[in-house]
């Protein structure tokens, strides 16, 4: 009897230890994702001298303003300076390899305006855009196209050909479009350095304030990326 009690008891404790186990073990699970899931967003923006900063402090520079924005809403964000001045689309794709890390979750592509300043052909330009949106898609990391406006100056059939490209690979790839990156700022001397192409740190604030809530719906879409994971 003695030994009968005893073996019962004995299961007891084993059915309840079994039980605190699963429970340690799915509040880990759970802690982990959670904190998963709350870690900081990696964003790369990768641009030309738009998104580096042309003779600006760092501070003052498109992602700097950017991640200092998201954070005062309540997001919290990694953003790379992935911008080198001069770039043109061609130039983008040619050192897309290092520039979009491993661990990249989302990227700002703000690429083409230096193509059209050079009056490169619209076609060469949406063919290195559509390669870097594949190799970026390929990667399944999210992407926010900030798309330019042509110079008047190449007449309407220039105009219309290079204004689509954003849009036409927009819903190709599935990105989200931010149709004119210098909204609001293009054209107001007051916003601008000297040459009337660069924003000045203002200007960039400005930037910033008109971009922001696509920027929100871009983490908004890696969120629901990382949630999905979890549940797989």
């Amino acid at each position: 009897m003695k030994a009968k009690q005893g073996a019962s008891t004995f299961l007891r404790h084993m059915v309840r230890w079994m039980a605190l186990v699963n429970l340690w073990l799915a509040a880990s699970v759970g802690g982990a994702m959670a904190a998963d899931e709350a870690a900081p967003v990696r964003i790369v923006a990768f641009g030309d001298s738009l998104t580096a900063g042309y003779m600006l402090a760092p501070s003052e520079a498109f992602p700097e303003q950017l991640a200092k924005a998201l954070k005062a809403k309540g997001h919290a964000v990694e953003i790379a300076n992935a911008g080198v001045s001069g770039d043109t689309t061609a130039a983008g794709l040619e050192r897309f390899d290092w520039a979009i890390p491993e661990g990249t979750e989302a990227v700002i592509v703000e690429l083409g305006a230096n193509d059209a300043l050079r009056g490169i052909d619209p076609d060469v330009t949406r063919a290195n855009l559509d390669t870097i949106l594949t190799k970026i898609r390929g990667r399944n990391i999210d992407v926010l196209i900030a798309g330019m406006r042509a110079p008047k100056n190449y007449g309407k059939d220039y105009e219309v050909r290079y204004e689509s490209i954003f849009s036409d690979l927009a819903e190709k790839h599935g990105a989200l479009l931010y149709p004119f990156f210098l909204e609001g700022v293009a054209m107001d001397a007051k916003l601008n350095m000297q040459d009337g192409l660069h924003p000045t740190g203002p200007g960039v604030g400005v930037i910033v304030e008109g971009i922001l809530h696509k920027v929100e719906e871009l983490i908004g879409r890696v969120r629901e990326r990382r949630t999905d994971a979890s549940k797989s």
